[in-house]
Order: C-alpha cells, then sequence, then structure tokens
C-alpha cells in the first residue's frame, strides 16, 4: 500500500471542549495516508486524552491572544504558522462550512490548490487523490492537487472513526503568530450557538426526510427519527412552506448529506433535492406513487402512504428495541 513519508496534519474542531466525531473521522483517514506522524492543529484548548485515542503525534497550538479564531482570516493565519512548524505534506480537515473557506485561504498562501466536500482519499505514487461527485452528483471524480501542499477538506460521515490501538501522549505545541492588519481588522462581538439536539444535518449517520407528501404534518417523521436516533431532513417545498425550519433543507440550495442511511418520506425525487442526498450509502424512499423519480435511485422502494407505513416501521423498531 502506498503512503506518504512526512507528516499529515489535521485542523480539528471542538464542541464544548470535545474533540468532534467529524474531526476524528479525519484523523483516521489521514493515519491511513502517511508512514509518518499524524499531528494536529488546534484553535482551541485541545482535548489531548481525545486526540491520543486517535493516534495524534503532537499538537500544535497557535496562539490566538485576544482574536477570534471564527473570523477565517485569523484561523488561516494561525493554521499556516502552525503549518510551517509542522512541515506537513498536506493538510486535512472537516468539509464544513468554515472548513471549506479556511482550505481556499490556506490554499491560495500555499500557492497550491484545496479539494472540499472529499468523499474519500487515497495515495499513489504521484501523491494524494481525492473522489468527489460534482454536477448535482451525476458525476464522480478523482482529483489532485499538482503543486505545493494540498488541502483536502473531507465529507462528515464517509468514513467510520477508529480509534488507536496504542493510544499517543501527544505534546503540546504552542505557536507564535504574528497576525497581519487583516486578520484584526474583525472582531467578534458574540456568539450565541444554535440548540443541539440531534446531529446537524451534514454530520448525520441517518437522515429522515419529509417532503410534500406530509402535508405539513412532520409528527410522524420526527417518531421514526426518534427511534432511528436520526436528524430530521426536509426538501425545498416543505421548508419554503413553513412546515420546518430552512436548516432542514437537504439540496441544491440546502445542506448536501452523506448518511450511512437517508429515508426519504413523500418526497417526488426532484433534482433539486437528490442532489444534496444521493450521496448516502443506502437510500429508503417511500411514496404512494410507484412511478416516483426517487425510486430510480432507492436500494428499498416502499410504494404506500407515509401515514400507513412508518407507524409499522416505528412499532416493529420499539417491539424490537423491547427484546433486547
Amino acid at each position: 500500500m502506498t503512503r506518504l513519508t512526512g507528516p499529515v496534519a489535521v485542523v480539528v474542531d471542538h464542541l464544548d471542549g470535545a474533540l468532534t466525531t467529524p474531526s476524528a473521522e479525519v484523523l483516521t483517514q489521514a493515519r491511513a495516508l502517511t508512514s509518518a506522524d499524524v499531528v494536529a492543529i488546534s484553535l482551541d484548548a485541545p482535548d489531548v486524552t481525545a486526540l491520543g485515542r486517535y493516534g495524534v503525534a503532537a499538537v500544535y497550538a497557535p496562539q490566538l491572544g485576544d482574536l477570534s479564531s471564527t473570523v477565517s482570516a485569523v484561523a488561516a493565519e494561525a493554521v499556516l504558522a502552525a503549518s510551517a512548524a509542522a512541515h506537513p505534506e498536506a493538510v486535512l480537515m472537516v468539509s464544513s462550512f468554515a472548513g471549506k473557506e479556511l482550505a481556499a485561504r490556506l490554499a491560495v498562501a500555499f500557492d497550491s490548490g484545496a479539494i472540499v466536500d472529499a468523499t474519500g482519499i487515497t495515495v499513489d505514487e504521484d501523491g494524494l487523490l481525492a473522489s468527489k461527485t460534482v454536477l448535482q452528483g451525476s458525476w464522480d471524480t478523482t482529483c489532485r492537487v499538482v503543486r505545493g501542499t494540498p488541502v483536502l477538506a473531507l465529507k462528515p460521515t464517509v468514513i467510520e472513526a477508529e480509534e488507536v490501538d496504542e493510544p499517543t501522549t501527544p505534546q503540546v505545541l504552542d505557536v507564535p503568530v504574528d497576525f497581519s492588519q487583516t486578520a484584526r481588522q474583525v472582531a467578534v462581538l458574540s456568539r450565541t450557538p444554535h440548540p443541539r439536539g440531534r446531529a446537524p444535518l451534514a454530520e448525520a449517520r441517518t437522515v429522515v426526510a419529509g417532503g410534500r407528501g406530509t402535508e405539513g404534518d412532520f409528527t410522524l417523521i420526527n417518531a421514526l427519527a426518534d427511534e432511528l436516533e436520526a436528524t430530521v431532513g426536509a426538501t425545498r417545498v416543505a421548508t419554503d412552506e413553513g412546515w420546518i425550519d430552512h436548516a432542514s433543507q437537504i439540496g441544491q440550495t440546502g445542506v448536501t448529506i452523506s448518511p450511512r442511511l437517508y429515508i426519504g418520506a413523500g418526497i417526488s425525487g426532484a433534482i433539486h433535492h437528490t442532489a444534496g442526498m444521493q450521496s448516502a450509502q443506502t437510500i429508503v424512499a417511500i411514496n404512494n406513487d410507484p412511478e416516483a423519480p426517487i425510486f430510480e435511485m432507492a436500494d428499498l422502494g416502499i410504494v404506500g402512504d407515509l401515514n400507513d407505513v412508518i407507524p409499522q416501521a416505528v412499532e416493529e423498531l420499539r417491539r424490537l428495541r423491547s427484546e433486547q
């Protein structure tokens, strides 16, 4: 198996002081790419114990002073300073909104290239190869950064996070940063985090989505999602009608997801929705129209009224859980 011979750096994210699952996935991917060390770059107080469980050799901690890493220019200059100290062959991160913006800034600074929304990363004799879907999911592509330090952002949930057999004890290395006036021109006055109940759509391993067929009632969608510990999504019609918040919209003008399991109920399968979910590993469709386009991509299609099908599914899931 071909691997890089130099270190790979991963920009890791934390939430409430804990390493996020998407960052753990990227660390797992990074270990498969190099025979050298995997190092972390943390813009928050690092969860050193968790990073050790994922095989991190060292943690580079840029000193931000009174600046906020939520400002993309600050984050980019901090990661650049850490990269100058770590000398990685590649820099990886989570393909979140912030990660994509950071990747773009880093690629410009490195005079290299960035590949975001990658669904897999491998190594050949010429370096890193990233796979991703493009053009509304109609093409699978393989991409390479042809010069400089590659910057790659991996989509959440596309690989399983795996801890190492023998945890490491990462050394935390403080990195001084000489921030530019550009980075200092924005000050964050306040932050209000969104409530986190279920996992965010982009990070969810299981998604239950509803469309026009719900006729505005997402009670059954939520009930099935509760049984599966899933996140609820929706089509543009459902959000435009005000049946559910716009943050739940999946598709071209919403969130692009890659869950392990996607269940669509009352969804016809218009391209503006399917472009955002067709990279799901398993697709289940429930629709009373046997000619609905979504059945063409479904691994399992159920022709029936969601008001009949979902209660049966919920009942069976509860029965199975009671027998465990």
